[in-house]
Order: C-alpha cells, then sequence, then structure tokens
C-alpha cells in the first residue's frame, strides 16, 4: 500500500495552518496524499488545520511547455540566486508562483529530485525534452566548479538571444507563407462565389465573351467542381512535407540547402545559424567546456544540418590538433570575418569574448535583414493582391464594356 502511495503522481493540495507564532497561513504546496502534505507542514513547524485538492480552473489546464517558459525559468533561477535564495526555496518560489501548471509541476519535479539528494545537473537530465545536453553540461560545469550563479547568469543570457533569433527567423518566414495563403484564400473565394454570379449574369450575352473573361469562368468552374480535390492535394501535400522534414534526413539536407540559397531569405537564415554557432560555443567556452565537446553539442544547436555536419567535421579536425580557426576556413560556410575575429580570439587567448562579439553582430544583422524584408514586403503583398482582384474585376466587366459599345 505504502508502495502505491508513493508512486501516486504529486497532487497540488491547498491548505491552511498556524506557524509557531499562532499566525494563520495559507499556501500550495504538492505531494501524493493529504496526509504526507500535513507531514511535510509540521516537518515545517506548521500546524495543519485543513488540506484539500486544489480545485482544477477551466482556465488552469496544462498548457504546453515552450522554450520560451525555459528561458523565463532560466532567468528566474539567475535572479534568485544572485539575491542569496537557496537553490530548493527559489525552486519553490518559481514553481508556485508560475502560470504555466505544466511549467510548475516540473519545476516541483526537479525541487523534488534536487531535495532527495541529486545534483541540479542529474535532476535537470531527467527531463531532456526541455533542458537538453547542452543546458545541463553548463549546469554540470557551474556545479563542479561552484559558480552555479555565474553560469545560470550566461544560461538565461544564452536562451533570452537564442528565443530571440528563433522569433526574427519566424518572422521573416511568416510574411512571404502570408503573401501564398492571401493570395490563394482570395483567388478561390472570387472563384467560388463571386465568379459563377457574374456567368449567369452573361449566359444571355447573346455574343462571344472576351478571352480573358472565358478563361476566367473556366476556371471558376473548374474550382467548383474540384475544390475538394485542389484543398485536399494542398493538405496533403502540407502533411507529406511536415513528415519528410522530421523523418528523413536527406529531405531535411536539401531543405536546408535550398533555403540557404534562397534570395534574401538565404542571407537571412544564415546569418541566424553563424549567430546561433557563435552564441552558443562562446557560452559552453566560457564555462571551460573543452573545445572538442563543446562542438559536439554545438551542432546539435545550429538550427541547420548543413552547418550542424560542417560542425562536426570541424569537431574531428580540432581533435587532431587543427585550429578553430583553419577548420572554419575548410568548410567555406563561414565569412572570411568571423574567421579572422576566432583566429584573433585563439591568438590572445580570448575566443569566447570574441565569439560573443560575433554572435552580437549577426543578431543585429538579423533583426536589420527582418525589418528590411517586413518594409519590402508590405508593398508586394498589395501589388499582388491588387492585380489579382483588379484582373478579376476587369475579366468581369470586359463583357459589360463591349455591350455599352455596342449599345
Amino acid at each position: 500500500m505504502a508502495a502505491k502511495q508513493q508512486a501516486q503522481k504529486p497532487t497540488a493540495f491547498v491548505w491552511e495552518g498556524m506557524d509557531k507564532k499562532g499566525n494563520r497561513i495559507k499556501g500550495e504546496s504538492r505531494g501524493a496524499s493529504p496526509a504526507l502534505i500535513k507531514a511535510e507542514l509540521r516537518r515545517q513547524g506548521i500546524s495543519p488545520l485543513k488540506v484539500k485538492k486544489k480545485p482544477v480552473s477551466l482556465f488552469s489546464a496544462k498548457k504546453k511547455i515552450v522554450p520560451k517558459d525555459i528561458a523565463i525559468f532560466s532567468r528566474q533561477m539567475a535572479t534568485m540566486m544572485s539575491s542569496g535564495v537557496p537553490l530548493v526555496q527559489s525552486f519553490e518560489i518559481i514553481g508556485r508562483g508560475n502560470d504555466n501548471p505544466g511549467m510548475s509541476e516540473l519545476i516541483m519535479s526537479i525541487k523534488g529530485d534536487v531535495e532527495g539528494g541529486n545534483s541540479l545537473a542529474d535532476a535537470l537530465a531527467k527531463h531532456p525534452l526541455y533542458f537538453d545536453s547542452l543546458y545541463c553540461n553548463l549546469v554540470n560545469a557551474g556545479e563542479q566548479a561552484g559558480i552555479l550563479e555565474t553560469l545560470l547568469h550566461k544560461i538565461a543570457l544564452y536562451k533570452e538571444k537564442m528565443e530571440a533569433i528563433k522569433s526574427k527567423v519566424k518572422k521573416a518566414m511568416m510574411y512571404p507563407t502570408a503573401v501564398v495563403i492571401a493570395a490563394f484564400a482570395v483567388t478561390a473565394i472570387l472563384m467560388i462565389f463571386v465568379v459563377p454570379q457574374f456567368e449567369s449574369l452573361f449566359q444571355n450575352f447573346g455574343a462571344d465573351l472576351p478571352a480573358l473573361t472565358q478563361f476566367v469562368i473556366t476556371l471558376s468552374e473548374f474550382f467548383q467542381a474540384y475544390w475538394w480535390a485542389i484543398f485536399g492535394g494542398l493538405g496533403g501535400t502540407f502533411w507529406a512535407f511536415t513528415q519528410l522534414k522530421r523523418r528523413s534526413k536527406g529531405f531535411q539536407v536539401l531543405l536546408d540547402r535550398i533555403t540557404l540559397k534562397l534570395p534574401v531569405m538565404g542571407s537571412i537564415m544564415t546569418k541566424a545559424t553563424i549567430a546561433r554557432y557563435a552564441r552558443t560555443l562562446s557560452t559552453m567556452f566560457a564555462a571551460g567546456v573543452p573545445l572538442v565537446e563543446a562542438l559536439t553539442t554545438v551542432s546539435g544547436a545550429a538550427g541547420n544540418v548543413v552547418y550542424g555536419k560542417a560542425i562536426l567535421g570541424m569537431r574531428d579536425e580540432v581533435a587532431t590538433g587543427m585550429a578553430l580557426q583553419q577548420s572554419m576556413k575548410h568548410t567555406n560556410l563561414f565569412p572570411n570575418m568571423v574567421v579572422q575575429m576566432v583566429a584573433i580570439g585563439e591568438e590572445s587567448g580570448s575566443l569566447d569574448a570574441m565569439l560573443a562579439k560575433v554572435a552580437d553582430f549577426y543578431e543585429e544583422e538579423v533583426d536589420d535583414a527582418v525589418d528590411g524584408l517586413s518594409s519590402l514586403l508590405e508593398p508586394i503583398i498589395m501589388a499582388v493582391l491588387g492585380v489579382l482582384i483588379g484582373g478579376l474585376v476587369v475579366a468581369m466587366y470586359l463583357p459589360i464594356f463591349k455591350m455599352g459599345q455596342v449599345v
């Protein structure tokens, strides 16, 4: 029975009790049962008066934990520790105050592992979906060197920078997608609902329709007859694309190669990848992680399969004694400026600082490129939609103009 109770999933309980001074206090704790919660409260010097399961609200349903949640958690932990708050107490404060019940449960689980005698790195490693090897390696380095507070600040900064650049890349990709979706949606609505109204009007026209008008009507009839195949085909293509991207390594490589060669977008993706590479390697090298081991982790954090494979090749060359700047030059993927700054960093013993400057520079470059793309695409969207809608309007009114000339 005890084993069964211990295996139960921790549940949120709200409680009321009296502290040692006789003050009535309230709180919230997680545990397997009310009895265990009461025992924990007594251990803390609180006399429990009431313990009951926390009611589940419609709005408190568990939300998905996203990388932004981990970035915020990292910053909160760094701030707590720099303020002198003990590690376990920091988990308690952050866990209780988190708006996402899923994140709160994750933090409390980590807290329980740390209280049970595990190191923070080991506790985090039990949740690889949220804390990757890079995160755990940095925390472990901080614990081993006694500079966990400093490393948590570096991790928080790293996570914030990575989320910022990911957000910029997504924004850059959304604009072209928005143009295509908006153009297709407007076309479909006009073809299925608007053009048929004109078609019924033209049936009694008594003359040949202009070529443009006839083409639009034929296209409309095709849309009306096969709309299910068009939408189904688009949906199937999108599903097949996502499955191939997820499961086929060769397709991922091909897609990443094509992405890097696209006009405008390719430049943004290249700069974003270099920024991620430099920021990740700088953070790990500053934490004292050996360069070869750091490059292994960086290859997975690059965000591009082409660069990831190249970085693994660099790792093998560095392991044989080659300088990092030389191995970077062999890939033909890094601009000369980046290679030169890395060379200066290696010669002066300040590689982490130079890589951080490279990351800062390319993050600003991505910001400027995305802002420029946004400014460029806004008039393009207007022009595309204007030509599309204007062309259909002209096609529908050409017969009416022709009729007016005849009269």
